[in-house]
């Protein structure tokens, strides 16, 4: 197979206020993945909407086998051999497998009154592009009825249909088990081999050494080195990355209180998990490990009065919740971080400012008056207080980083003055440094008392971060275990056992 290059040379992206990419210049051959890797804001995304035809540079140039491309839309990149696989999932679950590998694309046959899609042709080219990945998938299954992995391919599978000859891949395995982890590495080992040029955004180091065959790292716009992964350690990395950082463990002296303020009491929905019973108490911050399928964010769901649940009860601070619901659950002092904080926990096309306030507007309202000024001083109050990083907090919240938008979620919170927050998933696909500004929001508001839930499928933050962790496994608790007295594989293991 013909191997590919694409190569940019000294890209610069402006935005008022924001230099976003600045003189960006890097060679990624194909046969090989790169693994693109910088802290949230490096210019990781901008460099991303560049190569996909989303955003024009300011300047610079992109090449594709050596010949100069001009990429104004997605379709320009599509016709340049260019595709790229988000973060976010993008398909339509109510479409077929077929349908959405296919989709704006499906092939057509004359009929009764004109040009009728042609599904079994559809089917036919979809079994096609699965085959030559070398992919086993039903194309006749709805989208919606797969799970997250299988999602994952379909996504790359619509990508690969364009026989694109560079494979971009933003964050490909946050939503994925370790196991699913796997099996998609395959798949892109095999994209490689075919001489398709891949550039692998994670912020997972510890995928690296599994995956990727050089690193390219972003700081500040510019492209700061590029590594062999034969030659590169973690450490040196992440000093690429932000020079030297501060890895925070649990202080010592955070010590849970005694009082419960959250109990669940065999709490059980069909078919997602049943007989869940623990108790939070003041100021814990408690995990909840567990594979992907184990109900962890169906059970998070089910507490904050999101989705029902079948039996069991919930108390707050010793009382019954009677019907429970997120607004029933908010006026009780808890509070619900998603994990899928685009869509569920921002509305993207307002602004920092609006998003900020938005879960507490009557707090914020003066004799039912709101005042854009008094938004913005709250704002400002809550952005200085947990470090967003943002010129100006009438910018729509779709412009910040990942971990900036994190941030914005839990300052929306703030304003409630919760006693209890669930955190689902809050450190997916941000960067170290972010990471550690969520654990450390975390121990401060243990600190003033407030006990947080922590799910995540990082099992080291898990242990890094907790004061207990709890097993779940098919739906239900399966052991508790005190961070400190065992390792993350050794949890692993404990969360993998039948």
């Amino acid at each position: 197979m013909r191997a590919h290059t694409l190569q940019t040379v000294g890209l610069r992206k402006e935005y008022p206020g924001t230099l976003a990419l600045d003189g960006f210049s890097a060679v990624f051959d194909g046969g090989k993945v790169h693994a693109l890797i910088g802290k949230n804001g490096a210019g990781k995304s901008t460099l991303v909407k560049i190569l996909a035809g989303a955003v024009a540079p300011t300047r610079g140039q992109i090449l594709v086998d050596g010949r100069p491309v001009v990429l104004r839309s997605p379709r320009d990149a599509f016709a340049q051999g260019i595709a790229t696989v988000y973060q976010e999932l993008s398909l339509v679950p109510e479409l077929t497998v077929a349908e959405n590998i296919l989709l704006g694309r499906m092939p057509r046959r004359r009929g009764l009154g004109g040009l009728v899609l042609d599904r079994p042709a559809a089917f036919a080219q979809a079994r096609e592009v699965l085959a030559d990945m070398q992919v086993d998938l039903d194309v006749r299954m709805k989208a919606g009825d797969l799970g997250v992995a299988q999602q994952q391919i379909v996504e790359i599978a619509k990508a690969m249909s364009f026989k694109p000859s560079v494979l971009m891949l933003d964050e490909p395995t946050s939503a994925l088990a370790q196991h699913e982890t796997g099996r998609l590495f395959d798949l892109v080992r095999k994209l490689a081999a075919r001489g398709v040029a891949i550039l692998y955004i994670t912020h997972r180091l510890q995928e690296l050494p599994q995956i990727a065959d050089s690193v390219t790292v972003l700081r500040d716009g510019k492209c700061v080195g590029v590594v062999p992964m034969a030659e590169a350690t973690s450490q040196g990395i992440v000093q690429m990355m932000f020079g030297e950082v501060v890895q925070r463990q649990r202080p010592v002296d955070l010590k849970a209180g005694r009082e419960p303020v959250l109990e669940v009491r065999g709490l059980g929905r069909r078919g997602q998990f049943h007989d869940v019973t623990f108790t939070l108490y003041r100021g814990e911050v408690l995990g909840i490990a567990g594979m992907l399928g184990s109900g962890r964010t169906e059970l998070l769901r089910a507490i904050f009065g999101a989705e029902p649940f079948d039996h069991g009860e919930i108390l707050v601070e010793g009382r019954p919740v009677r019907s429970p619901s997120p607004d029933r659950l908010k006026d009780l002092g808890v509070a619900f971080t998603p994990e899928n904080r685009n869509q569920q926990g921002l509305v993207q096309l307002l602004s920092t400012r609006a998003n900020v306030c938005l879960a507490a507007l009557d707090r914020i309202a003066t004799c039912g008056m709101l005042t854009r000024a008094r938004q913005r001083a709250a704002a400002r109050r809550l952005a200085r207080q947990l470090d967003i990083q943002i010129p100006d907090l009438e910018q729509p919240v779709s412009t910040l980083s990942g971990g900036n938008q994190q941030k914005v979620v839990v300052a929306k919170w703030l304003h409630t003055e919760p006693r209890v927050i669930l955190f689902d998933e809050p450190t997916r696909g941000i960067d170290v440094q972010a990471k550690q500004q969520i654990f450390q929001i975390m121990w401060d508001l243990s600190r003033r008392g407030v006990s947080s839930v922590f799910v995540s499928s990082e099992l080291e933050e898990l242990l890094e971060v907790c004061h207990r962790v709890l097993i779940m496994k098919k739906g239900a608790l399966a052991g508790e275990v005190r961070p400190g007295l065992l390792s993350a594989d050794e949890l692993f293991v404990r969360c993998m056992e039948a």
